[in-house]
This record gives C-alpha cells, structure tokens and sequence, in this order.
C-alpha cells in the first residue's frame, strides 16, 4: 500500500489482509482440532487453508498425521511426498513415508523411501533401523520367490519361515508367507499340510484368490473333487 497506494490496489490489499486473518483463525481451529484428536475436523480445516497456501509443506505434514490416524494411508503417502519435495533435506518426510509402505507390505517401495532418507543423511538413526530391517525382508522374499521359480519348493518354505520370523510383528508379511508356503505344499505333493495352511490364510482373507487356487489344486491330489 505504501508503494503504491491507489485505490484498486488498496481494495486488493484489504482482501488479502482479510483472507489471510481468516487463514491464522483456521490454522488455530486444525491445530484445536488436532490436540483433541478430532482428525475429522482438523482435515476439513486444513483442506480450506491448502487451497490457498499450497505451498505449505508444515500443513501438509499435519495433514498426513490426521490421515494416518484416520486410517488413509495412501492420502498420508501424498501429502508427505508433497512436504519432502517442498522442504529441503526433508528426512523425517522419506521415513515416514517408508514406514506407511512397509506397514502397508509394500517392502520394495518401503525400501526405495527409506534410501532416499539415507541419501539426505547417512547417519539418521531411524532410516538406518528401518532400512537394514526392511533390506533383511525384502532380501529374505526374493530369495524364496526365486526358490519358487527354480521348482526348489522346501528351500522356499524354509526362506518363508525366516521372513515370518524376521517381522512378526506387521500381520500382512505373515499371512504372505503362508499364502506362498501353501503354493509350494501343493506344487510339492503335500496336499494335507497346503489345505491346512490355506485355510488359514482364507479365514483372514476369505477372496484371497491365489489360496482359493492352491487350496483347489491340493484338493485335487486328494481326489476330493467337490471341494
């Protein structure tokens, strides 16, 4: 206004000045929201403000804390590759990015994530755990799928084993495991041990179609054709 103070630029000023109190007043409401755990609420708030200060790359890692409590991992992933591009050596961005991926059981994808955080800092205490952690899965899955390639099915199982031992703690790693154990009981003529196991998969995963077909192939070998 000092510069140049006429009136059209005085009325765009004064919206501006309005729009941005507004802003803060929002911004005050989501951190409210947030602090009480009303995610929801604080989503919507932060939905407004990022329509206009898009560039924000603090609002859009609030933004994935609420997602991820709300359980929308794929609209947390989005917004913090959007924070790691916006903030320079956004380590903390790549790592939890890294981490949704790896919860979610995508080990390649988790690993390329937590790289990047490497790459930024080397010494960076969690992407250093998470990353020989999530490398020791990924290496152990395709060993065995390479196992499964080669007909060598015992060796597979074996390596399967070692990855539900190596993270017993994420469900999904488990339940892959046994899906891919029961592929190779019933490639390896072992048609009581692949029902059994396929089955357990099916309780967790009723439309699992790769244990449904392992299931059918095992029941095959065991002339139990209305199965």
């Amino acid at each position: 206004l000092k510069s140049n103070p006429s009136n059209n630029e005085e009325k765009e000023a004064q919206t501006q000045l309005t729009k941005s109190d507004e802003l803060q007043r929002l911004h005050s409401q989501a951190l409210s929201a947030y602090q009480q755990e009303d995610y929801e609420a604080a989503i919507s708030l932060l939905d407004e403000i990022l329509a206009v200060c898009v560039w924000d790359a603090e609002l859009r890692e609030l933004r994935a804390e609420c997602y991820i409590k709300e359980g929308e991992p794929s609209k947390a992933i989005s917004d913090l590759k959007a924070a790691a591009k916006l903030k320079n050596d956004n380590t903390e961005a790549f790592y939890k990015i890294s981490r949704i991926y790896y919860q979610l059981g995508d080990h390649e994808l988790s690993l390329s994530e937590v790289r990047e955080c490497l790459k930024l800092d080397q010494d960076h205490k969690q992407c250093f755990s998470l990353y020989k952690q999530v490398k020791k899965l990924n290496k152990q899955i395709e060993s065995a799928e390479e196992f499964i390639r080669e007909g060598r099915y015992e060796d597979a199982i074996s390596k399967y084993e070692s990855v539900m031992k190596t993270e017993p703690e994420v469900p999904i790693y488990s339940t892959r495991a046994k899906e891919r154990i029961c592929h190779c009981l019933s490639k390896n003529q072992q048609p009581t041990e692949a029902i059994k196991l396929c089955t357990e998969v099916l309780q967790l995963e009723p439309t699992n179609v790769n244990a449904l077909k392992d299931r059918a192939e095992a029941y095959l070998l065991e002339d139990m054709y209305e199965e």
